[in-house]
């Protein structure tokens, strides 16, 4: 329930302390309006409540609630889109095991039943045993997780840094034998999205190290989203699910969210001696935690932080909505990764090339260069004079509005055996996620990031795209001295590299990673697709980037994906696959330009040059400029309309309720006979009402009535072999 006139306390709740601010619950009805339409009058409150020992988070999509006594507990999880309660069971807040002992942090014990959670069975409940201690909490604003120089000239607009929201933090005493540590727990809620986050951090106040071997920083016991009496828990589907967790602890390599998140578990919870399941497997436990480790070391007056556990509640199982609310969160949560430059991918380092290719970018209007795989930069070369190059080349670039930049492989390669990450199996390299790799933690691995600071530092280069990045390798050398051992091996890699990341994003450094690292400040990864499809014939490449476009941007928006445009011959295919000569293959290369405009998704333009003809030039040049003229709607939110199969037409609709260009719709024609059909829009998240004013690319305009859903039919005419596109806006006011 919404309560606009305390939405001004969230400022002044540090000093009420533990004062009542709101006595009683706000009673658990749906929300009023959609917040993937206006988020606007969902504010983040903290309340407390004396009577009952609770602290309340909530925006009016979602609350959860915090009891802290007898004991700290989530006592409730709630829904408010749907007005249901998700949470089934008190589970401890956290766990640690410090110095071999483990303990739980908060928790209550004695729940009649783990079904569901009766607010009046919290009265007669106990708590936890544990000698981790409550001290007392502090509330306050959302602050950022590090610095982000943003770049307003690759955004459509401003966005918000950290994520306006409020904070609670509970502070405890760690007793340990050699003094006490303290532990405070950390939670954000943010305005306008149905998400929170929670982290740990460590601060050791004792005389001695401590060693933190392992933890848990969120384990909750929720609802399960369906029935099944028997099966591998493999057969229950996630999207029932009214919960998504992630994490800023994420790689793997597979540049998707659903897999690249090692520190995100769906358990069983064997205890829950009373769920449908025979075996007792279904996974209805959230646990997140390290797969290893983190085994630290934290010396005395040191202070460690935890990864971060994100969670997103949604209100529907269609999964355009889910899909919605997941690329809403991550613009929230990783605002960067709406930065969306248009990029080269340069194919010779040559200052000669290079420049070219810099004088072609501006002339056009691309914003980037990248100098590729295989053109012979080299961001480790230390050499003054090849850093002077590159400064020099740098420079040139800003002062055409194009920033500069070079490509490094650092994962998927040898180094030598005392460097390379040792497979704790066979006690050898070999093994690793892409076959031998360095370890972060080595000499080797050290050195890497600082010749790659320093080359930043004296070239000037805004761009990184860093290959290969780090999946999740452990090691079991005893020798580097980046880690200890095989225990501390997968934690220690992961904050070199996020520590590189951050570093890079303070100073404004674009970042294409092929990982999920866009909570630890990557802009961008693969969209998703196979490279050896780009030797296949040119007609077959034009319907595939279609559908790798289709099907990557699910999950993530437009921006946050790549796709990839060898202008050259790439992987073999010869004549039949290439665009070079680009004025002999024009028709093509026009098309694979409005393919990827059209959805607000730039490419990797990898050759020597983006035209060779005055005609190739207007024809780059159009949809540069098509982009530029619609770029913030289409870097909005994408509506998938219908995949592309080679057998009718396909398309995607873009739409922002927050813009005068509320919707803009491209449909493409794969057949030789032009299409002349009426299509239903689904144009309910343009936040429109009865009428939309509709305009064709060639200028024809038509007011029409939604139907009851939102949605409206449209004319479409495509000529054969081509697009067509249209706009959406509010209609003039009626008479």
């Amino acid at each position: 329930m919404i309560l606009p006139n305390l939405t001004r306390l969230g400022r002044w709740l540090p000093f009420f302390g533990m004062a009542a601010v709101l006595a009683g619950m706000p009673v658990s009805i749906p929300a009023a309006g959609d917040w993937l339409i206006d988020p606007a009058p969902f504010r983040a409150l903290i309340t407390t409540n004396p009577a009952l020992h609770e602290i309340s988070l909530e925006n009016g999509l979602i609350r959860r609630v915090l009891k802290t006594s007898p004991a700290v507990a989530t006592v409730a999880f709630d829904n408010l889109m749907t007005g249901e309660s998700i949470l089934r069971l008190v589970r401890p807040e956290a766990h640690l095991a410090i110095n071999g002992e483990k303990m739980d942090v908060g928790g209550l014990i004695g729940q009649p039943a783990q079904n569901y959670l009766d607010p009046a069975w919290l009265a007669q409940m106990q708590a936890n045993p544990t000698p981790i201690q409550l001290l007392g909490f502090t509330t306050g604003r959302t602050k950022p997780r590090f610095p982000w120089r943003q770049h307003a000239e690759w955004l459509s607009r401003t966005a918000p840094w950290p994520p306006p929201g409020v904070s609670v933090n509970l502070i405890f005493g760690v007793p340990t034998p050699s003094g006490m540590m303290q532990l405070e727990v950390h939670y954000e809620l943010y305005d306008g999205l149905p998400a929170l986050s929670k982290w740990l951090t460590l601060r050791n106040d004792s005389s001695r190290p401590a060693t933190l071997h392992s933890l848990v920083v969120e384990q909750l016991a929720f609802v399960e989203p369906e029935s099944m009496v028997d099966g591998p828990p493999v057969g229950f589907r996630a999207s029932y699910r009214s919960f998504d967790a992630f994490s800023d602890y994420s790689f793997g390599g597979n540049m998707n969210p659903a897999t690249d998140m090692p520190a995100i578990h769906w358990e069983s919870d064997p205890e829950y001696k009373t769920q449908v399941h025979y075996r007792l497997a279904t996974p209805c436990l959230l646990k997140c935690a390290p797969p290893l480790g983190p085994e630290a070391e934290i010396k005395p007056g040191e202070t460690w932080n935890s990864f971060r556990v994100f969670e997103l509640v949604h209100s529907s199982t269609d999964r355009e909505c889910r899909g919605l609310a997941l690329r809403r969160a991550y613009r929230l949560l990783a605002p960067w990764a709406q930065e969306n430059p248009i990029l080269m991918h340069v194919r010779s380092a040559r200052p000669e090339a290079v420049k070219t290719a810099i004088d072609q970018c501006a002339e056009v209007g691309f914003e980037m260069v990248i100098l590729t795989f295989g053109s012979g930069c080299d961001l480790e070369n230390e050499q003054p004079a090849y850093q002077a190059q590159l400064q020099s080349l740098s420079a040139y670039a800003r002062r055409k509005g194009v920033a500069l930049g070079g490509y490094s492989l650092l994962a998927s390669r040898s180094i030598d055996a005392a460097n390379d990450a040792i497979n704790p199996q066979t006690g050898r390299p070999g093994g690793a996620r892409f076959g031998n790799s360095p370890c972060l933690g080595s000499a080797w691995g050290e050195d890497y990031f600082r010749k790659l600071r320093q080359f930043f530092e004296q070239t000037g280069c805004g761009v990184l795209e860093n290959d290969g990045s780090y999946p999740g390798d452990v090691c079991a050398s005893t020798n580097h001295p980046g880690h200890v051992g095989l225990a501390d091996s997968q934690w220690k890699q992961w904050q070199a590299i996020s520590g590189f990341y951050q570093w890079c994003r303070a100073r404004g450094i674009y970042l294409n990673v092929p990982d999920w690292y866009f909570l630890a400040g990557s802009s961008k990864t693969g969209m998703g697709y196979r490279e050896t499809d780009w030797s296949l014939p040119r007609a077959q490449q034009e319907i595939i980037e279609r559908q790798n476009i289709y099907d990557g941007t699910w999950e993530k928006a437009p921006s946050m994906g790549w796709m990839f445009v060898p202008l050259t011959q790439y992987h073999g295919g010869g004549e039949a696959a290439t665009i070079e000569p680009l004025k002999d293959h024009l028709e093509h290369y026009e098309t694979r330009l409005a393919n990827l405009f059209g959805a607000g998704v730039q490419a990797c333009y990898r050759g020597p040059r983006l035209f060779d003809t005055a005609e190739t030039c207007a024809v780059v040049k159009k949809w540069v400029d098509f982009y530029k003229q619609h770029r913030a709607i289409l870097d909005s939110d994408l509506i998938h309309l219908r995949r592309a199969d080679g057998r009718d037409w396909d398309g995607w609709l873009h739409v922002n309720p927050q813009l005068t260009e509320r919707g803009l719709a491209v449909f493409y024609n794969p057949l030789p006979t032009p299409i002349d059909r009426d299509v239903r829009l689904p144009l309910y998240y343009a936040g429109l009402t009865e009428r939309v004013r509709v305009q064709q690319e060639d200028g024809q305009v038509d007011v029409i009535r939604l139907e009851r859903d939102g949605s409206a039919v449209v004319n479409i005419k495509i000529p054969a072999h081509s697009r067509s596109w249209l706009t959406i806006r509010k209609p003039e006011q009626s008479r």
